[in-house]
């Protein structure tokens, strides 16, 4: 019988963690998934007119080092956003490159993992819930008590936000896009001489792709519509990526 070791990281807490940065040359898309996170947010802020308060309490889940915060920073003014993220080495540097946001209290950087930090929140306490990269990471049944808690805490009319691997229902299609994907990894990391990273990268994928971790568009959907979501569009898609928007 062979031994499976199963113990090798794919998550962001070792060497990943340490060169995430290297993503926006091995997934472009994951930085314009980025961008439309904060241009979604400016325009919700922009049309927003149910709140006497003019600043918007906003949530992010998994900061990561702090892409996708910058771009929501950037996008408003007048928002107070707390940024969540269980793994110490890209929360610091995270709290390196926003410190003037820190600084100057617009940004809260909080130590914790996504449920358990929704769950202390109060009912309809949140105006924005936003992410990017993050959901597709969680077990099924852990992401299923995410979003239910992201009901729980967004504002009647709050809105939720997520640019994510949202995988194909055509399964072939799909997998070439996959298979792309690869391709993508070997070349950038060949380019840069990276080849240490590309184990890990790899592992990383077969664990986005398994059957318990991985978001198909149509289940995604269905999955949002039980937790009471409405509105639900999945939009600007670009290949396994796209961005997911809802309110309450």
């Amino acid at each position: 019988m062979t031994n499976i070791d199963y113990t090798f990281n794919t998550d962001f807490s070792g060497v990943l963690g340490e060169d995430y940065d290297l993503l926006k040359h091995i997934c472009p898309t994951a930085i314009e998934m980025s961008h439309l996170v904060g241009a979604t947010l400016k325009g919700f802020q922009q049309s927003n007119t149910r709140s006497e308060s003019p600043c918007l309490n906003i949530v992010e889940l998994g900061c990561g080092t702090g892409i996708t915060t910058l771009s929501l920073l950037s996008a408003c003014e007048g928002i107070a956003l707390t940024a969540i993220d269980n793994e110490p080495t890209m929360l610091n540097q995270a709290k390196h490159s926003l410190l003037d946001y820190v600084k100057s209290k617009q940004l809260s950087l909080v130590e914790n993992d996504a449920l358990s930090a929704l769950s202390a929140l109060p009912d309809n306490s949140v105006d924005v819930i936003a992410s990017a990269y993050t959901l597709h990471n969680f077990l099924n049944d852990y992401r299923n008590e995410v979003i239910e808690q992201c009901y729980r805490v967004l504002a009647p009319g709050g809105l939720f936000i997520n640019g994510d691997r949202y995988g194909l229902d055509d399964i072939s299609a799909h997998t070439v896009l996959i298979q792309k994907e690869v391709g993508q990894y070997f070349k950038v990391l060949k380019e840069l001489n990276r080849i240490d990273l590309l184990e890990h990268w790899i592992v990383h994928l077969f664990s986005d792709e398994s059957q318990n971790h991985s978001m198909r568009e149509s289940e995604a959907v269905q999955q949002m519509t039980r937790c009471g979501f409405n509105s639900i569009v999945l939009q600007d898609r670009s290949d396994v990526s796209a961005l997911l928007t809802a309110y309450k």
